[in-house]
């Protein structure tokens, strides 16, 4: 070997791991939490009334709306003011260096007409799919937002269906001799007969080689646009707004980088399908703050694509703040999945607070997503009058269980397998929910290292674990109407309860079952006090619920 050849060796085996080192993502801390570049914008002020739009909710102000934008990004960026009014318009797009600012009083509307929509290739759940254009939409800018103290509205009662079971009967009523078709037995009204012809054929949205997007005309009443749209943007602001009314999805940023959403607030009715909140897909960077949210399905949601497509794509939410946030109603408080096939870290979520949601901290996958969610981290969360579980992971979302130990199969792990672990959570109070927490990961691979501390939980049942493994709860507080067991252990391993308080009278603490269940260390915990201290079955073996440091 020449020495030529030894140092240039030397050289690349000592710049390589600089290299690595470089691109790997930074391990971030409640002391370091990730930094989010703001967008800055020219004072430079465009009024939307200087290009002819009139604020009488009948003129169709969107030439104008988007001539105005398209001139303040031209001439380098600025303000592009819409004063108060009620504005009725069709699509709006974004361009990059603009600011579009909704003085107070002002009402956005998009029209009912869905003829101004043009047919546009979207995402749907993770995967391409054939979409009516949003309402408001941006692609590959920079440096751009939607601020002030306007309500933007979606329109979304004309896109979508409702089951009369729903809404009230004067709301019923109203509904039906609004227009649109019913469901053959009744019970479902549709804006329209393609859409419920679309509906009960069960037609997919999704695009193909085989299924370009001209072929989905004939069903183009069903394709729902989500409100907010942006795609692979950066230094992106919504401040102040209410967004509200949406078809779909209400605000959807897709790897975008640099985003912020501050002191938004976010309405749909509780009967909205899929009238999620925020869904931040595949973004990095991010900080949530100061929001407001009632929605029809999850409130503020993480999504990385979904299944193979997802995956392909690679592109994990990363690196976001979610702080000083009130949830009403919803399908979580803070969601992660179901599609997270690109991975999700470092989320840090503070200070918030859920009233009414289905469920608080929901995590949600199935076999063949794949994806990694890790490092995820809340403190200061605080729920009230909780629909289902304060804390919630299933890795069985949407699977219907057989009753003859199917679940108990163990398929191969593979790039299918979703994989939820290196979590912390302390400081949650809940009063009121069915179960204060529910694990259930899977056979073959279970849900890993959660940490929870410093919790007081008032629900109908306490705790539920079913394929979990390196579990601890230190300094616990459960306070629930059914006791028989407090603590349900189902094929799990690696627990640790550490001065765990429960109801004096209980029937049953532990519940142990499977023979999968090893290594449950209990310390400084009263089990004297429970009639019966633990009950094993199904193959679980008592010598592995370990008793020690008894108070």
């Amino acid at each position: 070997m020449t020495r030529r050849y030894q140092f240039l060796s030397l050289v690349f085996a000592t710049l390589v791991p600089f290299a690595t080192q470089a691109q790997s993502t930074p391990t971030y801390s409640w002391a370091n939490l990730p930094k989010i570049a703001q967008p800055t914008f020219r004072k430079d002020t465009i009024s939307i009334l200087s290009y002819g739009a009139r604020p009488d909710g009948v003129t169709l102000n969107t030439k104008s709306i988007n001539t105005a934008i398209a001139a303040c990004s031209q001439k380098g960026g600025g303000v592009v003011v819409v004063p108060g009014g009620l504005w009725m318009t069709g699509p709006i797009e974004l361009k990059s260096n603009v600011n579009l600012h909704l003085n107070k009083s002002a009402l956005l509307l998009f029209t009912p007409d869905k003829s101004q929509y043009a047919l546009v290739e979207g995402v749907y759940e993770g995967k391409r799919a054939a979409r009516n254009q949003s309402p408001i939409s941006g692609t590959n800018l920079e440096n751009i937002a939607i601020t002030g103290q306007g309500i933007v509205d979606g329109n979304g009662d004309v896109w979508r269906a409702v089951n009369k079971g729903q809404l009230t009967e004067n709301q019923w009523k109203a509904k039906v001799t609004s227009g649109g078709v019913l469901k053959d037995d009744g019970t479902t009204w549709y804006p329209s007969e393609q859409f419920k012809k679309v509906s009960t054929e069960s037609r997919s949205m999704l695009l193909s080689s085989e299924k370009p997007l001209s072929s989905f005309e004939d069903m183009k009443d069903f394709l729902r646009p989500n409100l907010v749209v942006l795609t692979s943007c950066k230094k992106v602001l919504l401040e102040g707004v209410t967004f509200q009314n949406s078809a779909a999805w209400c605000m959807h940023p897709l790897m975008c980088q640099d985003l912020t959403i501050r002191n938004v607030t976010t309405k749909n009715p509780e009967y909205a399908q899929n009238g999620d909140g925020m869904d931040i897909e595949s973004c990095k960077n991010f900080l949530i703050e100061g929001c407001t949210l009632d929605v029809g399905d999850d409130a503020i949601c993480i999504k990385s694509g979904k299944d193979e497509e997802g995956r392909k794509r690679g592109m994990p939410t990363e690196n976001g703040i979610i702080r000083n946030n009130t949830v009403y109603n919803g399908h979580g408080g803070f969601v992660v999945g179901s599609e997270m096939s690109g991975g999700a870290r470092y989320i840090f979520v503070s200070n918030c607070t859920f009233m009414g949601t289905d469920k608080g901290l929901r995590f949600k996958s199935v076999r063949g997503r794949g994806g990694v969610v890790e490092h995820i981290y809340a403190k200061d969360i605080f729920m009230k009058d909780i629909g289902g579980e304060a804390i919630f992971f299933d890795l069985y979302y949407f699977v219907k269980f057989a009753t003859d130990g199917q679940r108990d199969e163990r398929p191969v792990v593979n790039e299918g397998t979703p994989v939820f672990r290196d979590m912390k959570f302390e400081n949650i109070v809940c009063n009121g929910a069915k179960k204060g927490v529910f694990i259930r990961g899977l056979p073959e691979m279970a849900v890993k290292n959660i940490t929870m501390e410093k919790m007081v939980l008032e629900a109908d049942k306490g705790v539920e674990l079913i394929d979990a493994s390196g579990i601890r709860f230190t300094n616990v507080r459960l306070i629930t109407k059914s006791t028989k067991p407090v603590i349900l252990v189902d094929n799990s391993s690696n627990l640790t309860f550490d001065t765990i308080q429960y109801d004096p009278q209980a029937s049953l603490l532990f519940s142990v079952l499977g023979e999968r269940s090893q290594n449950i260390q209990v310390k400084n915990t009263d089990v004297a006090k429970a009639k019966t201290k633990a009950e094993f079955s199904k193959g679980a073996l008592e010598k592995n619920l370990i008793l020690s440091s008894i108070k």
